[in-house]
């Protein structure tokens, strides 16, 4: 091995160091550095932005002159061709090569901006390092000869997909409008929900490199002054060269970055994000990500989801229900069924015990192994569904679950309780509504399982009382992560384990201090003599007509009774008995028109009770 010693290692040559190479020379030397304030002369000013986007393909720079005040003064607008809408840019170059009478003391800058630019969104920039901002943002820019002002144009046209259903929030009832990748267009969506003067919507750039927009949103009357400014100070601090999305952001302002529980909770409906804000909460939106964040966030708004609220309490009570069971299912049931069958035997019933023993009879592997191994295979086919196309995922989810695992029950590896076992904790973890807090109990199951495998019921006992205790330090900008559990809040009780009926929701959650507590002045009591009030008018009204047609239909039959003139009489109503003439006929207009189809109907029923008498008299 002395051999190792002689070895030499060969420098690595610098580009261009060698025979006959040639190194990267770069054609346009380093960046120009940006002044402070704008030259007076335009030459200057537009050669400054030449050398920094003239090499570029998209880049435009088009040179004209305009008539101010009877003096041509020569003009540039600077724009990139994919970036800003040339409708907009043809309008504004027609309005300016219309001649404009001014004085000519007048400041060039804002006879153009109050004269000649039928534009709604101009603004003036005073500083290249503004312009250079406003113009890498899609916008164009106008400059001027004789002028240390740019002038700035809003005629941003970025393609972006239409607003369309969330995908990861779903729900049966409720709105379908979700966040797209614009953040213009997110916030009209807040601005659309939330029709309030106190919303309150501040903008922050962040990324050396990316200067990527992000705005924090909150209303100013409910929001805690204090958490408003420790989400403003967070932001302030992060420091990176490039901002990708809301994710990246999330990484940099979370409170415990070790912690597999999320502390800030994410969303793509704006509803969501609108309810959010009205218990107190700020969302923060990122240029670039369908995805806003809601800060600060607890443990019970992550199995929560949007259609609690539209649905009738009790529907969405036993719902969040089902959730629950199904988290506690996904974290401890494939621990439980390690510890039991290792360590506690004697815990399963008789019968089942013999059902397991069989179903394991040929298996070589123990318990812990077992369902590690198949936890671990569905873990990767979970994986490799999201990853493929949509049209291939689906068919390999059903290929691996029932396939691969009929054929691992068949050839031994694995007991049949053991595939319903591992089935039963995907569900489970499938019904949390919340992508990022689904993952954690993914994470957290793993480590149970083993804890079971080494020391039975009391290693998942220890694995549990851990994980509450994690939970019990956790904290979301201030507020504690169980509340309202830990500490207890009467009314946020309400809306935790169960979903109350919106009209006892009355106050807001107490651990996020709104300056407005109160939420719903509605009366329960005023509500429940309210449910029969509407129809209660009209219920009397028909109570009424129908008891007087039945006390004017009675006395048509008691008037006809007394009209018959004794028994055997049948000649007809308004027949004369002397003379042949007819009676004078009663007003019909003034009678009630309900009796008279009673006594017609009863009349002949009388009658033949009359002759039944009669002929039994005669028998007799």
């Amino acid at each position: 091995m002395k051999w190792l010693g002689t070895l030499k290692y060969r420098k690595i040559r610098p580009l261009g160091s060698g025979r006959g190479r040639v190194g990267l020379q770069s054609s346009t030397g380093p960046p120009p550095r940006l002044q402070d304030r704008f030259a007076v002369s335009i030459d200057a000013n537009l050669r400054l932005f030449e050398q920094m986007f003239g090499q570029d393909v998209d880049f435009v720079l088009r040179r004209f002159q305009v008539a101010i005040g009877g003096r041509w003064v020569r003009c540039g607008l600077l724009y990139f061709v994919e970036t800003s809408s040339k409708s907009d840019l043809n309008e504004v170059l027609r309005a300016l090569m219309v001649e404009q009478a001014a004085p000519p003391a007048a400041d060039v800058v804002e006879t153009v901006v109050a004269r000649c630019l039928p534009y709604a969104d101009v603004t003036v920039k005073d500083t290249p390092q503004a312009a250079v901002e406003w113009l890498l943002a899609g916008n164009s820019l106008l400059l001027l000869d004789g002028c240390v002002q740019a002038v700035g144009l809003n005629t941003q046209a970025y393609k972006e997909r239409a607003i369309s259903e969330p995908e990861t929030e779903q729900v049966i009832q409720g709105s379908r409008e979700g966040f797209i990748e614009s953040m213009g267009t997110n916030v009209s969506l807040l601005r659309k929900r939330l029709r309030s003067k106190d919303l309150r919507i501040r903008l922050v750039q962040l990324g050396r490199r990316t200067t990527t927009n992000v705005v924090y949103c909150y209303l100013e009357s409910l929001a805690n002054p204090q958490l408003v400014q420790e989400v403003e100070r967070r932001l302030r601090l992060v420091d990176t060269d490039a901002l990708f999305g809301s994710g990246y952001l999330e990484q940099f302002i979370e409170d415990n970055h070790y912690s597999p529980f999320p502390q800030i909770q994410n969303t793509e409906r704006p509803d969501k994000a609108v309810a959010a804000m009205l218990e107190g909460r700020v969302v923060i939106v990122v240029d670039g990500s369908p995805f806003a964040l809601i800060v600060p966030a607890v443990f019970s708004q992550f199995y929560q989801a949007a259609e609690d609220y539209d649905t009738r309490f009790l529907m969405a009570s036993m719902t969040r229900g089902i959730r629950l069971l199904a988290l506690l299912f996904s974290l401890v049931f494939p621990s439980l069924y390690v510890s039991l069958i290792s360590f506690n035997p004697e815990m399963i019933p008789t019968k089942f015990e013999v059902a397991v023993a069989s179903g394991r009879a040929g298996v070589p592997f123990p318990a812990i192994a077992e369902i590690f191994g198949l936890e671990l295979v569905m873990e990767v086919l979970r994986e490799a569904t999201v990853r493929l196309p949509q049209q291939i995922g689906g068919a390999l989810s059903i290929v691996g679950v029932l396939v691969v695992g009929e054929a691992a029950v068949r050839a031994g590896f694995v007991s049949p309780i053991a595939v319903v076992i591992v089935a039963m904790t995907t569900i489970g973890s499938f019904a949390t509504p919340a992508y990022n807090a689904a993952i954690a109990l993914r994470m957290l199951r793993f480590p149970l399982m083993v804890l079971a495998g080494i020391f039975g019921l009391y290693g998942v006992m220890v694995g549990l009382i851990l994980i509450c205790n994690h939970l019990n330090g956790l904290e979301s900008f201030g507020v504690p992560y169980l509340s309202p559990i830990v500490p207890a809040d009467a009314q946020g009780l309400k809306d935790t384990v169960v979903r109350m009926p919106v009209w006892s929701l009355q106050r807001r959650p107490k651990g996020l201090q709104p300056q407005d507590v109160d939420r719903v002045a509605t009366d329960s009591d005023k509500l429940s003599r309210q449910k029969t009030s509407p129809l209660a008018p009209q219920h009397s009204q028909a109570q009424a007509s129908w008891q007087a047609a039945q006390n004017a239909a009675e006395a048509g039959d008691k008037a006809g009774q007394d009209g018959q003139g004794g028994a055997g009489d049948l000649r007809p109503t308004g027949v004369g008995v002397t003379g042949g003439e007819s009676a004078p006929q009663p007003d019909r207009a003034a009678e009630p028109a309900a009796p008279e189809a009673p006594s017609k109907r009863r009349q002949p029923r009388q009658r033949t009770r009359k002759r039944r008498n009669q002929e039994a008299g005669e028998d007799t």
